[in-house]
């Protein structure tokens, strides 16, 4: 894997549902290096600290090779990296060879894959159509948030290095059909219920339907 651009958002107001709402999610690409913090990215916006950010979505990466799909969906829109809200657009990148947990070297930092991307409005509003959000549960490829192991600069063209992976895992497209799967993997359950790279609500959540 690769880093293809770095991308981040300034504040943007947008209105919905007759409210002010503030938002990080029109990321463009910089050319600089951008440091991986604990709890984000540095000088990227992040409006919806309840949802984003903290050490388990400090980081958000999505896959160039997705880009090319929903153009043709969406071919008014104004394309660029970044599109997704994503801080690391990443060639190479496939949910179904990546696990939970992996730890790679990029840049100067160390980071481990945390937990796949869940929509919401703000998506479909930047898309103008809030059908996006079904379409990119159903087409699956949600991309990954990152944990900070250690923290450091990351520029374009970067690679990523994988340097540990858990004796017991699933990969993030795993991870992804398990929670929305009506008959839940018993086994996929307990391992994801039990990976300490997982934010503890959600492994608290998955552990609910172990029977």
């Amino acid at each position: 894997m690769k880093i293809i651009s770095t991308n981040l958002g300034k504040p943007t107001k947008i209105i919905w549902n007759s409210k002010e709402v503030l938002t990080g999610i029109y990321k463009k690409p910089t050319d600089e290096p951008i440091y991986l913090a604990k709890n984000d990215v540095i000088n990227d916006e992040i409006s919806d600290r309840k949802h984003h950010g903290g050490f388990y979505k400090a980081c958000y990466l999505f896959s160039s090779e997705q880009y090319p799909y929903w153009k043709n969906l969406y071919p008014k829109l104004d394309w660029n990296w970044g599109m997704f809200g994503e801080n690391l657009t990443v060639s190479d990148f496939d949910e179904s060879s990546v696990f939970l947990g992996d730890v790679y070297k990029v840049g100067d930092a160390v980071v481990q894959v945390s937990d796949y991307r869940e929509p919401c409005y703000k998506l479909g509003y930047k898309f103008g159509d809030q059908k996006v959000l079904k379409q990119f549960i159903e087409k699956g490829f949600t991309g990954t948030y990152l944990s900070v192991l250690e923290e450091g600069f990351v520029a374009n063209n970067d690679q990523f290095t994988l340097i540990e992976r858990p004796d017991s895992s699933l990969t993030l497209a795993e991870l992804f059909h398990l929670v929305y799967a009506k008959e839940k993997n018993q086994r996929f359950l307990k391992i994801a219920a039990n990976n300490k790279a997982l934010d503890p609500k959600k492994r608290k959540l998955l552990a609910k339907h172990i029977v």
